[in-house]
C-alpha cells in the first residue's frame, strides 16, 4: 500500500436479502458464461473449464443456501494493481520460467493470463470469516483467501522458527519449488510473485512450479466437495500400504495429461510391480544371504568384482539408469525419476536369473559371492533411490539390511557419491552381518479389489444412503423371519426361458482371459517372398519350436527393428494362410486414429519369454481355438487399446508380466490389433 500498487475502489457484489448477507463464492451458483462451455458453475471458478470468475458473472444466480436470486449491491474494496506491476512480473517470469525449467502447463496457464491483459484483481471481502484486514476503513472485512493463502507458506515457516527469513529473504542461497493442480496456476505465478515485487523488498521468489493436470477417478473425477473417490480417511481404511498408495500416485502422476485412477490399476501395480518386481528382488537376495545353508546373514568378501564380465555389465547398466534418474528428479519429472529407480529392481532380477546364483555357490563360489554381494549394493541403492518416494519402505529395507538410514546416499557430486554408483558391490562391506529378511509387499486379491470397487462407488452421500438403505432392509428381513406367507394356493411353476438367458450367459463369459496372450522373443524377421506389405517370423512362445506368424508391419517398422525383440503374441487365433504362408499367432501392435502409424505392443526386458500376459479381475483357461463363429477374439479387441500413459490395457485393465506392464512408444489411446 505504501509503494502505491493497491488501489481503493467500489465493486458489485451478490447480496441475499433473506439471508441478509453478501455471497461468498462458494455460496453462488449458476452457470458459466464462458459461451464454449455453458456449464453449471459455482461463484469463483467454473470446473468444467477451469474459468476463474466473479460470482456477478454467472448466469442466472442463486443463493446456494435459500436458493433464491440474490441482488447485486456496492461495496468499497481494496484491489492489488496487477495492470502497474506488469512489468516487473513480466521480467520475472520471463526469467525465472527457463532458469526453473517450468512446467509446458504452468507456461501455458501463465502465459494465457498475460496474453488476455492484466486487471486490477479485489484482494478483500465482505464476510466475517477470514483473516482481518489491518487497515481502520476495511477492518470489517477480511482478505481474499487467494490473498492470504500464499502469505501462510511464510508465516508457517515463522511459526515454526525465528529464522525464518533465511528460507524466505534469501533468493541469492535458496530455490522454492511448488507443486500444484492446473487450476491452481495463475494465483502461484502471477498473484502471489505479483504481491511479493508489490512489497519492494528481496523475497525468496518461487523458481521453479511442477503443475500436474487431473487425476480421474474409475469413471468420473474425484470431487471432495461431492464427495466422490477414495480420500485419505478412505484409504487408510482399505489397510492399502501407505508406500503402496504413495507408489501408485506417483506412478500415476498426470504430469503431462490427465491420468485416471482404477482399482484394478492399483492391484495390477501393487502386485506386478511392487511385489513380483521390487520386493521378489529384495527378498530373494537378502533370503539367500541370510540362510545358514548359504552365508548366514554375514556378507561375503568379492575381491575383483569388476573384472566379473556379467556383472561390471549390470553394473554400467545401474549406472546409467543413476544419471537418468538424477537429470529427471532436477527436472522435476517426478514419475521419470521413480520409473528409473525401478528399472534397476528390474535388472537386478535379470542378473539374478542370468547369472544362475544358485547354480554357482555349489560350482563357482567366488562367482557367487561377486553377483551375492553386488545385489546387496543393488539392495542398498535401490533404498537411496526410493527414499524421496516411499520412505518407510526405504527404512524397512536398511533396516534388514542392518544399515543406518544417517548413512544413506545424498548422491552428492562433492562426495563423489554418483561415481559410487558404478561399483555397487562396494556399498555394502564384506563381513557385515545384514538383519532379518522379512517380505515387503503382500498381494492384493481380487475378491478385495471387488470389495473396495463397490464400496468407495458413487458418492459419499450415495455411500451412506446405501448403508442406511441396506440397514433398513435387514430390519425389515429379521421382522419378516417365521412370517408364512400365502396367497391362498400353489403357485404355478414358470416357463423356463428359452435362448435368451442362455445366450446372456455366455456372453458374460466372453472375458479378456479367453485370450493366449504370450510374451514371445522374435529369433528372425525376413520379408515375405510373395508379399511386399508382409513381414515372416520365426517367434519363440515358450514351446518346444518356435511358431512361425506372418505380420503386416513393413510399412510401419524397418526389419533390422523386427529382429531378436520381445513381443506380445496372441498365440490360440486359428491358423491362416497368408499369401502361401501359414501364420499360427499374432503380433500384437497399436495404431493411432488414422492408421498411419504402428508401434509394437512391448513387454518389459525382464518379462520371461513364453509366460503369459495376464489382466488383473480377469481368471480362467484361455479358448483352445478362438473360433470364427464366436467371434470372441472380434468382441474382445474392441476392448483392448493404449491409455494415455502409453500402457497397453483392456477396459482399464493393463496387460501384465511377472515383470511389470506391458507399453507402446509414443501412441496414446490407440487401438490394439
Amino acid at each position: 500500500m505504501e509503494n502505491n500498487w493497491l488501489t481503493e475502489n467500489t465493486m458489485q457484489q451478490l447480496y441475499c436479502d433473506t439471508c441478509q448477507r453478501f455471497l461468498a463464492d462458494r455460496l453462488v451458483e449458476g452457470t458459466c458464461p464462458n459461451k464454449v462451455c455453458n456449464a453449471a458453475a459455482r461463484g469463483d471458478q467454473c470446473e468444467t473449464c477451469s474459468t476463474l470468475l466473479n460470482p456477478t458473472e454467472l448466469i442466472d444466480p442463486k443463493c446456494k443456501v435459500c436458493k433464491n436470486t440474490p441482488r447485486v449491491r456496492d461495496t468499497d474494496h481494496l484491489f492489488l494493481e496487477l495492470p502497474l506491476l506488469k512489468d516487473k512480473l513480466v521480467n520475472y517470469i520471463n526469467a525465472t520460467s527457463v532458469a526453473g525449467m517450468w512446467s509446458q502447463n504452468a507456461i501455458q496457464a501463465t502465459n494465457a493470463w498475460l496474453k488476455e491483459g492484466l486487471k486490477p484483481r479485489c484482494i478483500t471481502r465482505d464476510l466475517k470469516w477470514g483473516v482481518p484486514v489491518p487497515h481502520d476503513k476495511y477492518k470489517d472485512k477480511v482478505f481474499y483467501v487467494w490473498f492470504d493463502a500464499p502469505i501462510g507458506y511464510v508465516s508457517i515457516t515463522a511459526s515454526y522458527t525465528p529464522d525464518w527469513e533465511k528460507w524466505w529473504k534469501d533468493p541469492d542461497n535458496v530455490e522454492l519449488f511448488q507443486f500444484m493442480g492446473k487450476d491452481n496456476v495463475p494465483f502461484h505465478t502471477i498473484m502471489f510473485p505479483s504481491t511479493l515485487l508489490g512489497t519492494g523488498e528481496k523475497w525468496t521468489m518461487m523458481k521453479t512450479i511442477s503443475v500436474t493436470e487431473y487425476l480421474n477417478y474409475e469413471a468420473g473425477k474425484f470431487s471432495k466437495s461431492k464427495g466422490i473417490g477414495v480420500f485419505g480417511n478412505d484409504a487408510k481404511d482399505t489397510n492399502v500400504p501407505p508406500e503402496v498408495w504413495r507408489y501408485y500416485l506417483l506412478m500415476n502422476r498426470p504430469e503431462a495429461s490427465d491420468t485416471l485412477f482404477t482399482w484394478a490399476d492399483l492391484q495390477a501395480k501393487l502386485n506386478s510391480e511392487l511385489l513380483n518386481n521390487l520386493g521378489n528382488f529384495i527378498n530373494r537376495v537378502l533370503s539367500f544371504v541370510a540362510k545358514p545353508a548359504g552365508y548366514g546373514s554375514i556378507v561375503p568378501d568379492a575381491p575383483n568384482a569388476e573384472s566379473h564380465p556379467l556383472t561390471k555389465a549390470y553394473a554400467e547398466k545401474a549406472s546409467k539408469w543413476v544419471e537418468q534418474y538424477l537429470d529427471a528428479m532436477e527436472k522435476v519429472k517426478l514419475k521419470q525419476g521413480l520409473k528409473c529407480a525401478m528399472a534397476i529392481s528390474s535388472d537386478g532380477n535379470a542378473y539374478l536369473q542370468e547369472s544362475q546364483f544358485w547354480k554357482l555357490y555349489k560350482e563357482d563360489s567366488a562367482a557367487c559371492a561377486i553377483v551375492m554381494k553386488t545385489s546387496l549394493g543393488l539392495v542398498y541403492l535401490l533404498a537411496c533411490l526410493l527414499e524421496p518416494f516411499m520412505p518407510s519402505l526405504s527404512e524397512e529395507v536398511l533396516r534388514q539390511l542392518n544399515l543406518s538410514p544417517e548413512e544413506n546416499l545424498s548422491f552428492s557430486e562433492e562426495k563423489g557419491e554418483i561415481t559410487k554408483a558404478k561399483s555397487p558391490w562396494d556399498f555394502v562391506p564384506a563381513g557385515h552381518k545384514i538383519g532379518k529378511p522379512v517380505p515387503l509387499f503382500k498381494e492384493l486379491k481380487d475378491e478385495e479389489v471387488a470389495l473396495h470397487r463397490e464400496k468407495y462407488a458413487g458418492s459419499q452421500a450415495e455411500r451412506s444412503l446405501k448403508a442406511a438403505a441396506d440397514a433398513e432392509a435387514s430390519k425389515v428381513a429379521n421382522k419378516l423371519k417365521g412370517t408364512k406367507l400365502s396367497d391362498g394356493g400353489p403357485k404355478k411353476e414358470q416357463k423356463k426361458q428359452s435362448g435368451g438367458s442362455k445366450s446372456k450367459t455366455a456372453e458374460a463369459d466372453i472375458t479378456v482371459a479367453k485370450l493366449d496372450i504370450r510374451v514371445g522373443l522374435i529369433r528372425k524377421a525376413e520379408k515375405h517372398p510373395d508379399a511386399d506389405s508382409l513381414y515372416v517370423e520365426e517367434i519363440d512362445v515358450g514351446e518346444d519350436t518356435p511358431r512361425t506368424v506372418v505380420s503386416g508391419l513393413v510399412k510401419f517398422i524397418p526389419l533390422e527393428e523386427m529382429q531378436n525383440r520381445k513381443v506380445c503374441v496372441l498365440c490360440n487365433l486359428k491358423p491362416v494362410a497368408m499369401r502361401g504362408i501359414k501364420s499360427h499367432a499374432m503380433v500384437l501392435a497399436a495404431s493411432n486414429e488414422d492408421h498411419t502409424k504402428v508401434e509394437l505392443v512391448e513387454p518389459p526386458e525382464s518379462a520371461a519369454v513364453g509366460e503369459r500376459v495376464t489382466f488383473a479381475g480377469y481368471s480362467g483357461d484361455p479358448e483352445a481355438s478362438l473360433s470364427g463363429k464366436s467371434k470372441t477374439w472380434e468382441k474382445l479387441a474392441a476392448e483392448l487399446h493404449s491409455n494415455g500413459e502409453l500402457v497397453a490395457c483392456y477396459k482399464d485393465v493393463p496387460f501384465t508380466t511377472s515383470a511389470g506392464v506391458c507399453e507402446v512408444k509414443t501412441i496414446a489411446n490407440g487401438e490394439i490389433r
